[in-house]
């Protein structure tokens, strides 16, 4: 039985035109190789994952194919089989990373000037040439300016920066540009096809997204999520192989922020974090559907390009339309800055809480840049029309009525605090209690009952139930506009007749009495000074 390869290195492109997403790259050595314009040094640069490597192998055998067609190798004659196998000692492959002295440098250089004894050319692949030593970067220098005829550098790094400008200079630089989304998800398919893997749409493009530009990444990450499932691979399926949230959750969650729903928004991270998710994951994929939102906001038609597939396009515009530019701005900062902490941090759910609590309660923030945002999303409501005045009572409530209703709105008439009480027909209150806790919920509910220890006792006085409250608690429960209004409706149908409802403390002495006995004592107390002042007048 063969040992299983690894899917990057099984499907590794064999010639040109199998590279994906390269083609400046690819047509330009093509086109080199046809005519015969070789360089006698090659510098790959470009991000992990993007074809450098296997365009070098690709070259080495397309110099020294006995049939090359079209400026590709054929892979079937001798050359290219050796080459394949590793079995040509003419063709070398050497890591920068752990042969980067001098020393190693300096035998390179003594072995460089014999003649091959294979093949046409001697290649040396330096991968991660940017690991290498000063020292050694200099006794490379020479060779690399003035190679024999028979040899051919080719450098790939995935650093230029440290590359020196001399070996910059002696090179032809060839950019390796990240592949699109939609190149990988074409490859994975294909890949996916030839490996009897049932991979949907939506799970093809969730793992292009998650390879970021990288063909190499896909690949692996389509060999994880296809050794750990059974049967159809879905997107769904790659989120819980993986342990990410999710486009859906992103979007979710970010719904919640956008109406400050803290409660929600806490559930669902709660949940995630029960289901395994990785809190730096979520955080990131916040952090990717804010920067699409911002986009979406800043460039409506020309950011579409720029999206990262972390929501659908429709749901990121709705999205969109709830965040003002500077908020999006302040989120994308306070996201930035929860991920670089958790690098140092000892407990990333309650970092990722506190964070997620910052988000849908911005009034949190006091800092400038927070007030701000806040601002600027007042003024884009304001501009938009979303924000209007407030219409005066009596305006909204004469729109709100239907025609037959009269224009003037019934007042309450005040109430004579000294009318007596009148006796109400019997049963009332009992009545009423039983027709209100048809009605009411919990806990308003408990305050009505027809015990003589009732907390609240209802009499009549005039056209008024008066709600007598047992204490300060109970009639701030009771006293409120929709009880009041409840408690009238029903009285009024029960005694035929309009009846209003007011609520009071039957603990407290009334400060209406109060203060009228104190202004007779008052007048009591100076009425010599008005008799005085009258017989002056006369």
């Amino acid at each position: 039985m063969s040992a299983y390869q690894a899917l990057y290195r099984k499907y590794r492109p064999q010639t040109f035109d199998d590279v994906s997403g390269q083609l400046a790259v690819t047509q330009t050595l093509k086109t080199q190789i046809t005519s015969g314009k070789m360089s006698h040094a090659y510098l790959f640069t470009g991000s992990r994952g993007t074809g450098k490597t296997s365009c070098a192998k690709i070259l080495a055998k397309a110099v020294n194919c006995l049939n090359p067609q079209d400026g590709n190798p054929c892979n079937c004659c001798e050359a290219c089989k050796t080459i394949d196998s590793g079995a040509c000692m003419d063709v070398l492959e050497i890591d920068a990373a752990s042969n980067n002295g001098v020393d190693n440098v300096r035998d390179l250089r003594d072995d460089a000037v014999y003649t091959p004894s294979q093949v046409k050319m001697r290649v040396y692949i330096i991968d991660e040439v940017h690991m290498l030593s000063i020292s050694a970067f200099n006794a490379l220098l020479k060779i690399i300016e003035e190679p024999p005829e028979h040899l051919l550098f080719i450098l790939a790094t995935t650093e230029l920066h440290k590359v020196p400008a001399t070996i910059l200079s002696r090179c032809q630089r060839f950019s390796f540009r990240r592949i699109s989304q939609e190149d990988i998800a074409a490859r994975l398919q294909y890949v996916a096809y030839q490996e009897n893997i049932d991979l949907d749409d939506s799970a093809a493009r969730v793992l292009a997204r998650m390879a970021d530009g990288g063909m190499r990444d896909g690949l692996s990450l389509l060999d994880q999520c296809a050794s750990a499932t059974v049967g159809e691979l879905t997107a769904e399926r790659v989120y819980a192989c993986l342990g990410i949230a999710g486009e859906r959750k992103a979007a979710e969650m970010m719904g919640y922020v956008s109406t400050h729903d803290t409660k929600n928004a806490l559930a669902l991270l709660n949940k995630l974090y029960a289901d395994g998710k990785e809190m730096g994951a979520l955080l990131d994929e916040l952090a990717c559907l804010t920067r699409d939102l911002l986009i979406l906001k800043t460039a409506p038609d020309a950011g579409l390009a720029m999206l990262s597939g972390v929501a659908m396009e429709k749901e990121a515009s709705t999205l969109a339309k709830a965040f003002s530019t500077g908020e999006l701005v302040q989120m994308m900062e306070l996201l930035e800055a929860t991920l670089s902490a958790f690098t140092r941090s000892s407990s990333r759910r309650m970092d990722a809480e506190l964070c997620l609590i910052r988000l849908c309660q911005p009034e949190l923030q006091l800092d400038a840049q927070s007030l701000n945002a806040r601002l600027s999303r007042l003024e884009e409501q304001v501009k938009s029309g979303c924000v209007a005045p407030a219409m005066p009572v009596s305006t909204t409530k004469m729109e709100s009525e239907s025609p037959t209703v009269p224009e003037q709105a019934e007042e309450v008439p005040e109430m004579n605090i000294q009318e007596p009480e009148t006796e109400a027909p019997m049963g009332f209150w009992a009545d009423l209690v039983s027709s209100l806790r048809q009605e009411l919920k919990p806990p308003y509910i408990g305050f009505f009952t027809t015990g003589d220890n009732a907390p609240v006792k209802g009499i009549l006085r005039g056209n008024f139930v008066i709600l007598r409250c047992s204490n300060s608690f109970t009639l701030e429960m009771v006293n409120k506009p929709a009880i009041l209004d409840m408690i009238s409706r029903k009285a009024t149908a029960i005694l035929g007749r309009p009846v209003h409802t007011k609520a009071e403390d039957a603990a407290a002495k009334p400060q209406t009495n109060e203060k009228l006995e104190r202004l007779m004592d008052f007048g009591r107390a100076h009425s010599h000074i008005v008799n005085i002042n009258h017989n002056e007048g006369e």
